[in-house]
């Protein structure tokens, strides 16, 4: 089994299990950003054959304060499979996850193909809808610990998302105020400014970074602009809501049918 492969298997039997595994780059194994991205593709390509179609990407590092923290200076991406999304307002086990985290995100519903560099206006012109989103990252790390390699690998901790109502792209997403409460209560308050300045400029990454990688970002497809806050740990029985300026609702109910760990 070569070494794309191996880790591939990896992340795919702990995401399967719902049990953590440990980090590659503290086991010896030290991936390429270049490998990193060859096992999130092998790993999603497995999904993708057990019948779980992509409909999306995710970006990752759009938070000025996480990249300096990581150590970047670009953003990361990920793939959405069928699977991850969770209808809105609907329920999902806790135990179908190792750790999980939720996160307000902007969402973005594609009706052109966009593919490699391009403006943030020329994205504007590919988009069908903007929603409210909620995003669960789910590490498959022991810890919620990881390099740049090892997250990219994981397919940038993605895990599953929830988008409320959409809108038409006529609105003006650059600070737009977002309030996630869990269980009633606010857990995290931000803007849509803190999505690299303004979400659209996330979707042109989006638009860039998959391109280099030979892929088109589809009509249909979900592109999640990442995070407008830190992430807030979720516990069986959590009802997670978020509020967003000019955007409205998004909610789901993590049941309590076990923990993970």
């Amino acid at each position: 089994m070569d070494l794309i492969t191996q880790c591939a298997r990896t992340l795919d039997d702990a995401a399967r299990a719902a049990r953590a595994t440990a980090q590659f780059s503290t086991s010896g194994i030290d991936l390429t950003l270049e490998q990193a991205y060859a096992v999130q593709a092998a790993l999603v390509a497995w999904r993708v054959e057990r019948g779980a179609g992509i409909i999306g990407v995710k970006m990752g590092f759009t938070s000025r304060a996480k990249a300096i923290q990581m150590g970047v200076h670009d953003q990361i991406w990920g793939r959405l499979t069928a699977d991850m999304l969770v209808e809105d307002g609907g329920s999902v086990p806790f135990a179908r996850f190792v750790h999980p985290r939720v996160e307000p995100e902007v969402a973005f519903l594609l009706k052109a193909p966009l593919s490699g560099p391009v403006t943030p206006l020329q994205a504007l012109a590919a988009v069908d809808g903007v929603a409210p989103a909620l995003e669960i990252i789910d590490s498959r790390y022991r810890d919620f610990k990881f390099s740049l390699a090892d997250v990219v690998a994981d397919n940038a901790s993605s895990s599953g998302f929830v988008t409320g109502g959409w809108h038409r792209p006529g609105i003006h997403l650059r600070s737009l105020g977002m309030v996630m409460s869990i269980n009633g209560r606010p857990r995290q308050m931000g803007s849509t400014g803190a999505i690299l300045g303004d979400p659209l400029r996330s979707l042109a990454a989006a638009s860039r970074l998959a391109g280099a990688a030979g892929v088109t970002l589809q009509p249909g497809w979900i592109v999640l602009a990442g995070a407008a806050t830190a992430a807030e740990a979720l516990a069986p029985g959590d009802h997670v809501a978020l509020e967003a300026q000019e955007l409205g609702r998004a909610e789901f109910q993590m049941t309590a049918e076990g923990s993970a760990e």
